[in-house]
């Protein structure tokens, strides 16, 4: 079992990076094996709608997206953590998670997602919403923890004294390894739910 991490902050040590950091550990610990990359400091530009991908199965812009899709398909789990810039998550996060959402035609159903912000003081619960919605989307069941998944400071020292703060990422890894563990439970007794698929209404027909 393997979670997959995303960090969207541009920051290798920052905060983000520690409180992803405790999280990972945490699943370690629980027994799933977890691999981390940084995101925010790429070079990746947004959706331009071309449709490259329903034909080809990959996105048109040979990056970092198209690198991570296996990975992200071979994950049981998706851990995602951002910084907070002006009440929202890293717009380079945003445009991959995009990217990586919308060229990839795998089944995403009950792959568990999960999301950790890191701010200085406030804006974090927009982008803790922001994220949540990429999982909310794709039958994905979302981590919760024992407060929101969020760490508060400008540099990693400030973080190592936001005690609640990372006992809610410990806390945030265990959920994440357990569901992890269910729902590989529930597969192999009961199978996926069965989704519909195919119907798209749009509200000019007359809703």
């Amino acid at each position: 079992m393997r979670v997959l991490i995303l960090n969207g902050s541009a920051k290798a040590d920052g905060c983000t990076a520690r409180a992803l950091k405790e999280v990972a550990i945490t699943l370690q610990q629980e027994g799933i094996e977890t691999e981390t990359i940084l995101i925010g400091n790429q070079d990746i530009r947004g959706c331009i709608a071309c449709g490259y991908c329903h034909k080809n199965k990959q996105c048109v812009f040979d990056d970092l997206v198209n690198e991570i899709a296996p990975k992200f398909e071979a994950a049981d789990g998706l851990l995602v953590g951002t910084p907070v810039y002006y009440a929202g998550s890293n717009g380079m996060l945003l445009s991959l998670l995009d990217r990586l959402f919308y060229s990839t035609s795998f089944d995403k159903s009950m792959k568990v997602g999960a999301a950790v912000i890191s701010s200085r003081r406030a804006g974090s619960t927009s982008a803790f919403d922001e994220i949540n919605k990429y999982f909310g989307i794709c039958s994905m069941p979302v981590v919760s923890s024992t407060y929101w998944n969020e760490v508060h400071g400008s540099i990693q020292e400030d973080v190592e004294k936001d005690l609640e703060g990372l006992q809610t990422m410990r806390n945030l890894g265990r959920n994440m390894a357990f569901m992890i563990k269910a729902i590989q439970l529930g597969k192999e007794k009961y199978g996926l739910p069965h989704n519909e698929k195919g119907i798209h209404t749009n509200f000019s027909q007359g809703l």
